[in-house]
């Protein structure tokens, strides 16, 4: 999802928007989607993910508006350090 393409998500859930992360000059659009999760235990369910080369971020569909927010932010923290690593090293 380099140089601003839009991608067919890998998953199956509902598309919720974009986030767009500049890394080197590179820019990548993140397809956030929100899906229903199994709970297991207390961790937070969702995240920043790489699935055949592409990448996204997942949040949990039952989560509060700020709960969905917070995994958005986590997630592209976590897409910004994957990404940096990948190409800044």
């Amino acid at each position: 999802m380099q140089n601003g393409a839009h991608n067919t998500p890998v998953t199956s859930g509902r598309l919720l928007g974009f986030v767009r992360v500049l890394i080197g000059g590179q820019q990548f659009e993140l397809a956030v989607q929100s899906m229903t999760f199994e709970k297991d235990g207390d961790r937070t369910a969702g995240g920043f993910f790489v699935n055949e080369g592409q990448l996204g971020i997942l949040v949990d569909d039952d989560a509060s508006p700020e709960g969905v927010q917070a995994q958005i932010e986590k997630g592209t923290e976590d897409a910004v350090r994957h990404l940096s690593q990948k190409y800044l090293n």
